[in-house]
């Protein structure tokens, strides 16, 4: 199958038709993505979310680096490795605070090679972060979205390889995907990938 055929053939499932917005991942552009993006490393989102329930009130920049580490593991406890993911976490915002200042212009200014030069960021975590924090044009690849593409007989040796054969499949069809995210591509990505995670979910349930 070709990119296209993927993406036409995931779109008629409707599969985002009740994603907190549109650009699927909840809060999107905001710094709750980034502190999301960390937590959801080797756990359900279902725990994610019970951990961010326990942070309102928290989650923006500034108020974020006023937690103390141990306050932090405690609200994070349900997501789980919160020993390692709350110093990771306060890490990762004090750099931010110091690299860039405010969280917008974090999110103008970011790079993918910023990102992985810090503590536990790997790279489905720091494309997340771009497309769904900064929401800049990245197409993140996942362990959902391996397996639904094997399901279509499509199978790489590397997460660039994945990245690359989606992403150029997209701009190389934009013509016929375009109209489908409001002419958007970080919206593409976003919904993309959405796609791939909702179809996975619906599949085990079968």
């Amino acid at each position: 199958m070709s990119v296209l055929e993927i993406f036409l053939f995931l779109h008629r499932q409707n599969l985002l038709k009740n994603a907190p917005n549109k650009y699927w991942w909840p809060n999107a552009g905001t710094f709750e993505v980034v502190v999301s993006a960390v937590l959801t490393q080797n756990t359900t989102w279902k725990n994610v979310e019970k951990s961010l329930k326990n942070l309102d009130g928290f989650l923006d920049l500034d108020c974020f680096v006023t937690l103390n580490e141990a306050t932090l593991k405690e609200k994070i406890r349900p997501s789980g490795f919160y020993n390692q993911k709350a110093p990771r976490l306060l890490a990762l915002a004090d750099s931010i605070r110091r690299d860039f200042q405010t969280f917008e212009n974090f999110t103008k200014n970011v790079t993918r090679e910023w990102l992985l030069a810090q503590k536990g960021i790997g790279k489905e975590s720091a494309d997340a972060i771009l497309c769904y924090a900064a929401l800049k044009p990245v197409m993140v690849i996942d362990a959902y979205t391996k397996r639904t593409l094997a399901s279509f007989g499509i199978e790489m040796q590397s997460y660039e390889a994945y990245q690359e054969f989606l992403q150029e499949g997209v701009i190389k069809n934009w013509e016929s995907i375009s109209s489908l995210c409001e002419n958007d591509l970080t919206l593409c990505f976003a919904r993309f990938h959405g796609m791939f995670v909702e179809y996975n979910k619906l599949q085990k349930k079968k």
